[in-house]
């Protein structure tokens, strides 16, 4: 007669629970229970192997695809785009897995496009690859983003599973609240432009031993790059844009955050922007001494004019589009209000909506309008409040230059239009006030 099997102990089942919690945004078609015990009690030598077969799961592509397709984007160098790959769907993940089996896939080229970068007149190189690229790479990071969320510091938070902006900037002000009013307002010169492939491969060996796994990261790595009439292989960098490359440059500042924290220096970093916040002058100076030395042996660069120590008494800093200093007598200890570039960003987006020129009913307008207005407040709403009662004032002037135009006024709105058309018109027909918002906000929270 067979031994009946035990049941599970309340403590076991606790642990049980607390690691489907924990994991529960990884891909279950390659995270099965025994491996997701691995990745919490881990693994012999902490190093991962046979993993390849995890990617080239026809489950696996399968979710990979969902997630590009709801990433939308355009088409990379074959001109394929996300509807006709799915047209064929079927037919083409069979070939990605057999290809990816028989260790036949090469990606294809990477498509270079420049964008806008907000309130400059600098531009930002964005790397399209393929769609069938973007699917492989997809599957990828489902199978190597646990093995490396595992060992990533508390003070990363870019392009993470269930962490995000807010997380950082709440990082920040328990730090400026706590007293921390020195601070290294750091940046990286060209930081995915300039990882170093045989350095950020050596990392991913330190959890990765599947050489088909480390052999296709590097052929992802040195993917030829189309720009007009050009095209070369790069000797440096992760193309920003590939679904890859936010997991490994975070994989090559993760040494970086492991320093910090050893050294009891208070770093907060959003993929490559950081922050290093301190008691004092001496202690600023002696972390960017560190955070100089640790980039020279990356083989990366802090921008001259961009790095510096600032005394928050005296001066400011901007992280993840807010401004923070200290309050003067009167104020909160810590204000922060949205950096010049996001308010002009923000009008940037409203203005094309807003013409005085335009063909739309002054409801559709406000229809159009209210989704970027609720949306960005959702983000900058612990911002002063003086920064909702000049937007409010900016869109409505707008508004009112408009309705002035269609009466056949010339010129911009003016000292009469209040009265033509008072804040409460506006208010009538839905229009969406960022003071109303963080009016409510405030009584909501003091009840």
């Amino acid at each position: 007669m067979q031994d009946e099997k035990k049941p599970a102990t309340v403590s076991e089942t606790k642990r049980v629970g607390e690691v489907q919690t924990r994991w529960g945004w990884v891909e279950r078609s390659v995270w099965t229970e025994r491996m997701l015990k691995a990745l919490e009690t881990g693994v012999k030598g902490g190093v991962w192997y046979s993993l390849m077969d995890k990617v080239w799961s026809l489950r696996n592509l399968r979710s990979a695809f969902a997630k590009v397709k709801a990433n939308k984007g355009a088409a990379g160098v074959d001109h394929v785009s996300v509807k006709h790959f799915e047209a064929r769907l079927d037919e083409e993940l069979e070939k990605l897995g057999e290809s990816l089996k028989e260790g036949s896939y090469k990606p294809q080229g990477i498509r270079r496009k420049y964008i806008d970068k907000p309130g400059t007149r600098e531009k930002r190189p964005l790397g399209i690859p393929t769609v069938r690229d973007r699917v492989v790479q997809s599957a990828l990071r489902q199978v190597l983003e646990p093995i490396f969320e595992a060992i990533f510091a508390e003070c990363s938070h870019g392009f993470r599973p269930g962490r995000g902006c807010k997380d950082a900037l709440r990082q920040v002000m328990q730090r400026l609240q706590g007293g921390y009013y020195w601070i290294v307002d750091a940046d990286i010169r060209s930081y995915f432009d300039r990882i170093r492939h045989q350095n950020l491969m050596a990392e991913v060996k330190k959890r990765v031993a599947d050489g088909a796994i480390l052999q296709l990261i590097e052929s992802f790595l040195q993917q030829e790059i189309f720009e007009e009439l050009r095209h070369w292989t790069p000797e440096a960098g992760c193309p920003q844009g590939a679904v890859i490359s936010p997991l490994l440059a975070n994989i090559y500042l993760n040494p970086l955050d492991h320093l910090m924290q050893e050294q009891g220096i208070a770093m907060v970093r959003y993929a490559d922007d950081l922050v290093i916040l301190c008691r004092s002058e001496q202690e600023a100076q002696r972390a960017l001494q560190i955070l100089q030395q640790w980039m020279e042996s990356a083989d990366l660069e802090l921008h001259p004019q961009k790095t510096r120590i600032v005394d928050l008494h005296e001066d400011g800093f901007d992280f993840l589009g807010y401004h923070f200093r200290a309050g003067k007598p009167g104020l909160p200890r810590i204000v922060k209000w949205p950096r010049q570039k996001s308010k002009k960003k923000l009008r940037h987006s409203l203005k094309p909506l807003t013409k005085r020129a335009n063909g739309r009913s002054l409801e559709a307008i406000i229809q159009l309008l209210n989704p970027r207005l609720r949306g960005w407040f959702a983000y900058y709403k612990h911002s002063h409040p003086k920064t909702f009662r000049e937007l409010d004032g900016w869109v409505r002037a707008r508004l009112r230059s408009m309705l002035r135009k269609r009466r056949g006024l010339k010129g911009r709105s003016r000292g009469a239009d209040h009265q033509r058309w008072p804040n409460a018109y506006f208010h009538e027909r839905g229009l969406f006030s960022l003071q109303a918002a963080y009016d409510s906000a405030i009584q909501s929270a003091r009840r």
